[in-house]
């Protein structure tokens, strides 16, 4: 039953930022904002966005609950724990600085922090667990993806 609450609660605070970010996700002033914008052609259709981000978020959760259940002592998983909040923290500012505030170079600035953050969490996690570790690399590499759409939008707009 531990497990199972464990397992709830991780998933949980995983979306955190999702549940975050749908409150500034483009739509209506801001979707006029974004649809105006100068984008990649590598742009993805808003329907990628919300399964990628359903996704992503359901690994780093997964992820989060290998950390939680594993039998290393709490001072094993203080860097771990404090890198995931970091990186949750950051992931939702990046979406109020995009689409709420729309300032698309401090959200950049953001971004390349939030990837850094994130790589050293995959490293924080590996000697915990590996397959947690190996959980956060698509979230990384989504975000390399954002960062690339980020920085075009930021240079042709």
């Amino acid at each position: 039953m531990k497990k199972i609450f464990y397992f709830i609660v991780a998933i949980v605070l995983a979306f955190i930022p999702g549940f975050i970010g749908v409150t500034f996700t483009p739509s209506g002033a801001s979707d006029v904002w974004y649809n105006a914008l100068n984008k990649s052609v590598l742009t993805p259709d808003g329907w990628v966005f919300g399964a990628a981000w359903t996704i992503l978020y359901g690994l780093l959760g997964v992820a989060l609950f290998l950390i939680m259940n594993n039998d290393r002592t709490r001072a094993h998983k203080t860097k771990a724990y404090l890198l995931f909040f970091a990186q949750m923290v950051l992931n939702a500012l990046w979406t109020y600085l995009f689409f709420g505030a729309h300032m698309v170079g401090a959200a950049m600035i953001v971004l390349v922090v939030l990837i850094f953050i994130a790589i050293w969490m995959a490293r924080a996690f590996k000697p915990i667990s590996r397959a947690a570790s190996y959980l956060v690399w698509p979230y990384i590499i989504w975000m390399l993806f954002a960062a690339y759409l980020n920085g075009v939008i930021l240079y042709m707009n």
